[in-house]
């Protein structure tokens, strides 16, 4: 009938941060003039969409409407980015066409990138968008085949992977392909069935038996572990801090499902590294930037869909910034919201995106410039103006929320030798270690059970001073403390914390005048000169 309008309607994913909206992409084909209409506050690499559609489509041996095609994307106060809307805006159109079965399109979710022979790409945010899918209630996705290891890692949904879009014709019951009665089933393999997630050394190989010499420093790295407890270390160049940090995602213990989903998530949205088959990230990333970081590949952001930045691909694990003072001063500051909070939140025109960043900071850093002010032996070349100066670039509001500073001193040839025959008889390694961690993590599992918390570092002080009152004679040790102007009122409530996590290690209902001490040494002084000393 002249003038008669066919209409058609699929699904799609618009993704901000890790939340994300279900799009109902609609069609409508009207015998008018031809061409191709895209609404729904589109953005720019989506408005380019008309022409990898169309080309897809002739080249899938399919014949592209040659009348008016309006699509709309809704809801249209939304904005959309990014080509993941190809597909859906393929079957959409070719289902108001006729040439594929509307009652089957609008059954799916459709997430892929075309190519112009037809190819269905890979696209970023697969595991994310499933998953706000999910929460919607649709059970059925097509997906880019080379996202289905990361897609089938969402339980409960019906994942077909497809290579071009003439499988997905085929899928919907193509006229020009041919009907297919049975639509392939792929259901998704959970995370519990790999033996591979279930590996403690599948993500880090390295062992804290590997250092040498600096029992002190692996003591307080244990503590660091089992409390969450950021941390600083100063000290020589070659004195082992870098050797340090990189072992200490050796002493977590294994992420929960919760934090090994929302941590897989983020790397899926990043766009920029594979997940292995069927296998979510189980064990605590490390990610440790240059120092010409700038403050947006830190925190996140770019052009177009919002990226998470490194501090939130290190999203329960470790982010070790290696000579800290080196980086700029903005990257430092930027920081300071996320560790409070324990997310990034980045505002843009269309939206606001919001990743997960609940790390472990851990920053390392010479004493002066030249690096032998302290523990090396050597003489130091630099001023006290210059050493003042340098280690200043750590400001003091970044530095109070860092709960333990070692002084890490150099290891002499004799020590090293003495070190070297203790190592050839028995050694305690990362996994004896991470044994001891995972226990005291979950001692204060247990007590905190019921409050937004998991770990020490995480607790006000006024929570632990109400709710875990101290012995007098226990709390006189810290009160001593602040009134000689060891610590601060902050650093009270740093030293409360780090000293549960002291007992916890050991097994204690309740610190002990011996825990209060050790994290009194561990909080350290503010002269980062000699922060173990005072």
């Amino acid at each position: 009938m002249p003038g008669k309008k066919m209409l058609a309607k699929a699904y799609a994913i618009s993704l901000m941060g890790l939340a994300g909206t279900v799009v109902e992409v609609e069609s409508e084909i009207s015998s008018t003039l031809p061409g191709f209409i895209l609404v729904g506050l589109p953005d720019a690499s989506l408005s380019e969409a008309k022409d990898r559609v169309r080309a897809a489509i002739q080249n899938s041996s399919l014949k592209m409407p040659d009348r008016r095609v309006t699509v709309n994307l809704s809801p249209a106060s939304v904005r959309k980015q990014g080509s993941s809307f190809d597909l859906a805006i393929a079957v959409s159109v070719m289902a108001a066409a006729g040439s594929l079965r509307a009652d089957s399109v609008s059954q799916w979710i459709h997430i892929g990138e075309l190519g112009l022979d037809g190819s269905v790409r890979r696209v970023a945010g697969i595991l994310p968008a499933l998953l706000v899918a999910k929460a919607a209630g649709i059970e059925n996705a097509v997906v880019p085949s080379s996202n289905f290891a990361e897609a089938s890692l969402v339980d409960g949904m019906n994942i077909v992977p497809v290579d071009h879009f003439l499988q997905v014709a085929q899928m919907h019951g193509s006229i020009a392909v041919g009907d297919v009665d049975a639509i392939p089933k792929m259901l998704p393999r959970t995370p519990e069935q790999s033996d591979e997630l279930k590996d403690p050394n599948n993500f880090v190989n390295l062992d804290i038996a590997d250092v040498l010499g600096q029992e002190e420093a692996i003591e307080a790295l244990v503590v660091a572990a089992a409390g969450g407890h950021h941390l600083l270390m100063v000290g020589p160049p070659g004195a082992g801090k870098t050797m340090m940090a990189e072992r200490l995602p050796s002493l977590l213990p294994d992420l929960k499902l919760d934090q090994a989903l929302e941590t897989t998530a983020v790397v899926s949205i990043a766009g920029n590294r594979r997940i292995s088959e069927g296998s979510l990230l189980f064990r605590p990333p490390f990610e440790a930037p240059h120092h010409t970081a700038s403050v947006s590949s830190l925190v996140g952001g770019g052009l177009g869909m919002p990226r998470p930045g490194v501090i939130s691909l290190a999203n329960h694990g470790v982010l070790f910034l290696d000579e800290a003072p080196e980086f700029q001063k903005p990257v430092l500051e930027a920081l300071r919201q996320p560790l409070e909070s324990g997310e990034v939140v980045i505002n843009r025109s269309a939206g606001t995106a919001k990743f997960p960043a609940r790390f472990q900071l851990v920053l390392a850093a010479n004493p002066c410039p030249c690096g032998y002010a302290i523990g090396s032996g050597k003489s130091c070349r630099c001023s006290e103006q210059q050493r003042q100066k340098y280690l200043a670039k750590l400001s003091g509001p970044l530095l109070d929320r860092v709960d333990i500073r070692l002084q890490i001193e150099s290891v002499s040839p004799a020590q090293m030798a003495i070190a070297r025959n203790k190592a050839s008889g028995a050694t305690t390694g990362s996994r004896q270690l991470r044994d001891c961690v995972a226990i005291a993590r979950q001692r204060a599992e247990a007590r905190l059970a019921g409050t937004p918390w998991r770990t020490n570092s995480q607790v006000p002080g006024s929570y632990l001073r109400k709710h875990f009152p101290l012995s007098t004679s226990v709390s006189e040790r810290l009160e001593k403390a602040l009134d000689h102007g060891r610590i601060s009122m902050r650093g009270y409530d740093r030293c409360l914390r780090v000293a549960w996590s002291v007992a916890d290690l050991a097994g204690r209902d309740l610190p002990n005048e011996f825990d209060i001490a050790k994290a009194i040494f561990l909080r350290g002084s503010d002269d980062l000169a000699g922060v173990n000393n005072g």
